[in-house]
């Protein structure tokens, strides 16, 4: 009895261990297999889905620059058309601009810019306006040049209290004999002699 059992630990001890081994070999080559193949997938679709979700953006967005560019050269070629006018406006000139002092004796000469075109009327205008108050106002003038002669035609306001008659000696060098002085004091008109009318008619001073 005891020579069976012995036989039978012989055998069956190393039937135990083999198949713990072949069990062993089994678990341990499983994991390694599914860790090969787990990660495969991952780097081919991914690659794929962002190149394919940036092409489509691409292509609008080339068009959409081809569809600007025009709107943004635009206001450059308009530019020029519009800084003309302002360049011709903004030119003035330098004129001697003669006003009669407080005792009305003497003409005190000033410098003043003037619109280079006309400058003949502008600076009338300057002295036109020092001249209208309350009581004597004008409610427009003409100056015309012919052959060194300046024509100063004056026209009263309806509303001015006062006339052209009713000025005082000083009032009336204070306002022809500034324009008289001005107009043919700049050379650069030529203008040797100066007439004042009231609507065409002569003014007797």
């Amino acid at each position: 009895m005891s020579k069976i059992m012995n036989t039978t630990k012989r055998y069956f001890l190393p039937l135990i261990f083999v198949t713990m081994v072949v069990s062993l070999s089994s678990c341990s080559s499983n994991p390694t297999a599914r860790n090969i193949d787990s990660p495969t997938p991952g780097p081919i679709t991914t690659p794929t889905n962002s190149v394919s979700s940036q092409t489509p953006s691409q292509i609008p967005s080339v068009a959409q620059l081809r569809e600007k560019s025009p709107n943004q050269e635009s206001p450059k070629e308009n530019t020029p058309s519009s800084s003309i006018p302002k360049a011709v406006t903004s030119k003035t000139t330098n004129v001697t601009l003669y006003t009669s002092d407080t005792q009305c004796q003497e003409f005190i000469p000033e410098k003043v810019s003037v619109p280079a075109e006309e400058p003949v009327t502008n600076v009338v205008n300057k002295i036109l306006e020092k001249r209208d108050t309350s009581d004597f106002s004008l409610s427009g003038y003409r100056v015309n040049i012919k052959n060194g002669v300046a024509t100063v035609d004056l026209r009263i306001s309806p509303e001015s209290k006062r006339q052209i008659a009713s000025l005082s000696s000083c009032e009336q060098f204070a306002l022809f004999g500034s324009l008289r002085k001005t107009l043919t004091s700049n050379s650069q008109w030529n203008i040797k002699e100066v007439r004042f009318t009231e609507r065409g008619e002569d003014i007797v001073l």
